[in-house]
């Protein structure tokens, strides 16, 4: 049975803020979204730790990729209205490639786990592994659906997300400098956390766009949108995603499951036995795709909770600071002052604190855009403009709001550690010297070297 078979008599339609509606005309995508597997999505934050500094991003990755799935099918019906294919290799779109756009768009995030990129870190996992695992795998519901429409599709849709799919139009759709994903979480991600900065000109963006030989490119006519949307993209980097509060609290989070994993594998150090069942498979390294699938937001917040009455005292300590947001401080350093970080570390050491646990130094950068370069280990499709006479010329030659920030990284590097380290105490601390002389390093939130 193809994926045209089963287009539903009537439309299905999710209500969502963003996009207005998000269509459903076919049971393929709708039994997928009424999978397990894709279920677990609602379960899981969009942006794990940042709801703790902005509160209204309480979404999830269930509404991201409802959204991304909504963005793609426009693009389809875009390029089938007005680029249609007329002969084979003429650079235009085939609309036979709906169905497996549609379906790697829809399920492109479906193997993130519960605070991903952490719990990425801490267990070596990898979410598009996985996506790739419960798109193929035969024992998930997600595969057994999309065998309906022909053996090989499954990886079909899987080469998608790894960007080995013969047709670099359907890849760059899920996947490019201008893709459904980030159109997207930027949308989505300004509305939730009441901000302004992801905001830009959505359906402009989309109107511009057309089907090439070797990808996607956009009208010149329209590459003001395209400015828009990466300042925006650079704006919520810097704003939101960078916010030292969420980058404090994910340290604290990912030292509160490094305590627990070092628990775990020295029993001798602490009684009785640490048995996070559901976490053992991961801190063993031998887990599971249902281990996997098994855990979201929720487990590893129940588990925060009973670790809060730990008897070894970081456990406890680090639960404590997650459950109830008490971040760590962040000061801001450089190639010069980071010869002092071995200081800072001994005198926060010296005041009772294990500095492995309670200090992190962390660096958070983004290329806004960026041109095509071969050598990369990870090279990006650049954006490319259509001039009237049909030639293609990259968008940070004519443009040079854009020319300014190519290739340039926007970010910090900061270093976190207890606030505490920063009290004045009125009455007599036996850390207070301690403290005073911390203090001398740090001045206008810089790591500075005493006089």
């Amino acid at each position: 049975m193809s994926f045209k078979d089963e287009d539903l008599p009537k439309e299905k339609v999710f209500r969502d803020p963003i996009h207005g509606h998000v269509i459903v005309d076919n049971q393929i995508i709708l039994d997928l979204i009424n999978t397990p597997e894709f279920q677990r999505l609602r379960r899981i934050k969009q942006l794990g730790t940042t709801s703790l500094t902005f509160h209204g991003a309480e979404h999830s990755r269930f509404g991201h990729c409802l959204g991304v799935y909504e963005i793609a099918r426009r693009m389809c019906n875009h390029f089938q209205r007005n680029y249609p294919s007329k002969t084979p290799g003429d650079g235009l779109w085939n609309d036979n490639e709906r169905p497996i756009a549609l379906t790697a768009a829809l399920l492109h995030d479906i193997g993130h786990g519960p605070y991903s990129h952490t719990f990425e870190h801490i267990f070596h996992t990898n979410h598009e592994a996985i996506t790739r695992q419960i798109i193929t795998s035969p024992e998930t519901n997600v595969n057994r659906i999309l065998r309906r429409v022909s053996p090989e599709f499954p990886q079909q849709v899987a080469s998608v997300i790894d960007h080995t799919y013969p047709n670099q139009q359907v890849v760059q759709m899920i996947s490019s400098q201008v893709d459904a994903d980030r159109m997207d979480y930027l949308q989505r991600d300004a509305y939730y956390t009441g901000t302004n900065y992801g905001k830009y000109d959505l359906d402009r963006v989309l109107r511009v766009m057309r089907p090439i030989k070797n990808g996607i490119a956009f009208e010149i006519s329209g590459m003001h949108a395209v400015e828009d949307y990466i300042i925006s993209r650079l704006q919520m980097y810097l704003q939101i995603y960078f916010h030292p509060v969420s980058r404090s609290m994910e340290v604290i989070l990912d030292h509160l499951l490094m305590r627990a994993k070092y628990l775990y594998k020295h029993p001798n150090d602490y009684s009785p036995v640490f048995t996070p069942h559901m976490l053992m498979p991961f801190f063993n390294g031998h887990y599971t795709l249902n281990d996997y699938l098994s855990l979201d937001d929720g487990v590893l917040t129940t588990y925060f909770l009973h670790w809060r009455d730990s008897g070894d005292d970081i456990l406890s300590d680090l639960a404590q600071r997650f459950l109830n947001r008490r971040p760590l401080k962040s000061v801001l350093y450089d190639e010069q002052t980071a010869t002092l970080l071995p200081k800072l570390r001994d005198l926060i050491s010296t005041a009772g604190f294990n500095d492995q646990y309670y200090t992190a130094t962390n660096s958070s950068y983004k290329l806004p855009y960026d041109t095509y370069n071969p050598k990369d280990s990870q090279p990006q499709s650049q954006i490319e403009l259509i001039q009237k006479n049909g030639e293609l010329v990259e968008l940070s030659e004519v443009s040079t709001l854009v020319a300014s920030i190519t290739g340039r990284e926007a970010g910090d590097k900061r270093f976190f550690f207890p606030k505490e380290m920063l009290v004045q105490q009125d009455d007599i601390e036996i850390f207070q010297p301690i403290y005073d002389e911390f203090q001398q390093y740090i001045q206008n939130n810089h790591i500075v070297q005493p006089r």
